[in-house]
């Protein structure tokens, strides 16, 4: 005899399977939900999502970015064979490998991080890129492993690291597992400083919790896009923990550089050309 569920613990009863329409205005065109301009979504693409009436940033998938910042057809992908798994057998309201499984046939990538080598205008670099789609970005083992081979692979070639943060955080469903990764890449960053090679940090649209509380924040550099959320804690829980209201426009990219934790502010559309003239000033032998 099966257990006997309470109320609140049963699932919905599934939908029956209907044929979604899609209209061909939005299979062209987008609204900005900033200025509420209708956009032709090739512009788009080609402008790198960014709404071209108010200059707002809509997202990118990790690919899109690679796509922005490195050399044509100089990327290598290096781990992308690696794919996590349930050490904990952790269930929410959905088993983790159904998580999982969603995600990788939402976005086709084995996890929320792609990494490897690449040209940035000629100069060799390590790279790593976040994609929010999948769970959030957030960091479990597999992901921590893929920051830290970016900073290691730097190091063993003397090469300057460059991670693009986008990110939830820590991964619930691998518990203290997860938490692990911001001592393990922050130490990987560590060899890399040893060697005297740069890292830029690149803090997208949001970079939240594990990810901002380590390695995002200790770049040689640290760029952000414009009207970033950036923080640890979302601000109804600094809230709640302080008693006091938060500033206008608290934990975003403007707030934080008018207090000193960013290096500058670029748009995406300036991205590449900042990336390539900073690396070479920082790799200049003279």
């Amino acid at each position: 005899m099966s257990e006997t569920r309470r109320w609140f613990e049963q699932a919905p009863p599934e939908p029956q399977a209907r044929q979604k329409r899609v209209s061909p205005v939005t299979q062209l065109w987008v609204k900005c939900p900033e200025c509420r301009k209708v956009l032709y979504k090739e512009d788009l693409v080609d402008n790198f999502q960014v709404c071209a009436g108010c200059g707002h940033h809509l997202r990118l998938s990790a690919r899109e970015r690679l796509r922005l910042l490195v050399d044509d057809g100089s990327f290598v992908r290096h781990g992308g064979n690696l794919h996590s798994v349930d050490p904990l057998s952790f269930v929410d309201s959905k088993p983790y490998p159904q998580r999982l499984k969603r995600a990788y046939q939402k976005t086709g990538e084995p996890d929320a991080f792609i990494a490897g080598s690449a040209q940035i205008d000629g100069m060799d670099v390590q790279i790593g890129v976040f994609d929010f789609r999948f769970m959030g970005g957030s960091m479990g083992s597999v992901v921590g492993e893929l920051v830290t081979r970016v900073f290691e692979r730097a190091a063993d070639n003397a090469q300057p690291a460059i991670v693009v943060s986008a990110s939830g955080g820590a991964r619930m469903q691998e518990g203290v597992l997860s938490l692990m990764q911001m001592a393990k890449t922050c130490a990987a960053l560590a060899r890399l400083r040893d060697v005297g090679a740069p890292y830029i940090s690149i803090l997208t649209h949001p970079t939240t919790g594990g990810v901002a509380a380590s390695f995002s924040m200790l770049g040689d550099l640290i760029f952000a896009e414009p009207e970033a959320f950036i923080a640890f804690a979302g601000p109804r829980v600094i809230e709640q923990t302080i008693g006091e209201a938060l500033p206008e426009g608290f934990q975003s990219s403007e707030y934080l550089l008018d207090h000193g934790l960013l290096d500058a502010i670029i748009p995406r559309t300036e991205l590449r050309a900042t990336v390539a003239r900073t690396l070479r000033l920082l790799t200049d032998p003279a």
